[in-house]
């Protein structure tokens, strides 16, 4: 059943013209009962378009692409690949044809956010929804996002994960692309385990992202398929996926546990902050001490020396996502598709030092 603008009044128990008045902003209106009125709008799920909302399943040209961090690479790449394929290469004149306009927003890991902007792409009556990078493991989130999705979903719009794994409790996702996070760690460390290391710390993101958790286990299978698995604690630090966060994690790990041959990395952000923690101590890499990451962002090649890492096809899974989105590629068997992770060798890895 369509909801109103009455229903809304009637719900915040103000007039429908205070209702527009909030809603349009174009009037003052005071703070509690705005507060009330979008409480109302919100647990009604009322769509602002009036019009619209009488199309049964009608959606607009708009095409929403949550990221994390549009700044940071990992996010920025896939995001756009996603939108060359969202909006199409047009025809030279100007006008638009099949294409939609695509919008990034940027939740900035917050998860209040993400539902935020998933409320506004479903009043706007998107056409499809990108959700990019790792999931929040919260279930009161997990349920409130299911919800959310499930209500985009009714509404006709097609709802797409790209390096995020399927959510639980929900089947309204068209499409989720996986990242083979763990497999890619594992590789990883059996390199670094070949190489002859046997103390490796660990850099580690945020506790509770799915990308986290991933990459974390496979490491660790690594370590306890070698026998090397002990009190991984005290070698492990976690902080969020950012430089700052390397340097300090590495100079806080290395003071626990001096005696570490290498230093691997939750991305190749963390990455570049752990070698300049581990030059800042007066090691060389990779003769003292080797460091590795994951992503294999453009500029882990011209680090120096050139940054070990797992390559995640970044564009090529931005891109699927986008013609999944826009209905231009089938959905993969199962609506879920695992993405290779391939170890990339360079020079920042090496033998550890004896004597």
């Amino acid at each position: 059943m369509t909801v109103t603008l009455a229903d809304v009044a009637a719900r915040a128990r103000v007039s429908p013209a205070t209702v527009s008045r909030v809603l349009n902003g174009n009037y003052p209106v005071a703070s509690s009962t705005r507060e009330r009125v979008l409480r109302a709008v919100d647990d009604l799920d009322y769509v602002l378009n009036g019009p619209a909302s009488s199309l049964a399943a009608a959606t607009s040209d708009l095409v929403g692409i949550l990221v994390n961090d549009i700044a940071d690479p990992f996010f920025g790449i896939m995001a756009g690949a996603a939108q060359s394929e969202i909006g199409g290469p047009g025809d030279g004149t100007g006008r638009a044809g099949g294409e939609k306009l695509a919008v990034v927003c940027n939740t900035g890991g917050s998860p209040g956010r993400e539902l935020t902007y998933l409320t506004l792409l479903q009043r706007q009556r998107a056409a499809a929804v990108v959700l990019t990078g790792g999931a929040l493991e919260d279930p009161a989130h997990q349920a409130a996002m299911a919800v959310k999705l499930a209500k985009l979903a009714d509404a006709g719009t097609r709802i797409v994960f790209c390096g995020r794994p399927p959510l639980p409790g929900t089947d309204a996702v068209v499409a989720a692309l996986t990242f083979d996070n763990r497999g890619g760690a594992r590789r990883l460390t059996e390199h670094l385990i070949a190489l002859g290391h046997r103390r490796i710390g660990y850099v580690a993101g945020p506790l509770e992202r799915t990308t986290t958790r991933h990459r974390l286990e496979g490491h660790r299978e690594a370590m306890k398929a070698a026998g090397l698995y002990g009190d991984e604690e005290s070698v492990t630090v976690h902080g969020p996926y950012d430089r700052s966060s390397g340097y300090d994690a590495t100079l806080e790990l290395l003071r626990r546990e001096p005696d570490v041959t290498a230093v691997v990395a939750a991305n190749d952000t963390v990455a570049l902050g752990a070698c300049a923690a581990v030059r800042e101590r007066g090691l060389r890499i990779p003769e003292d001490i080797s460091v590795a990451g994951f992503d294999d962002l453009p500029f882990s090649v011209d680090a120096v020396p050139a940054l070990t890492t797992v390559r995640l096809p970044l564009f090529e899974a931005g891109a699927r996502a986008g013609r999944l989105a826009m209905g231009k590629e089938a959905p993969p068997a199962g609506g879920t598709a695992t993405i290779a992770a391939e170890l990339m060798e360079r020079g920042s890895t090496a033998p550890p030092r004896t004597g």
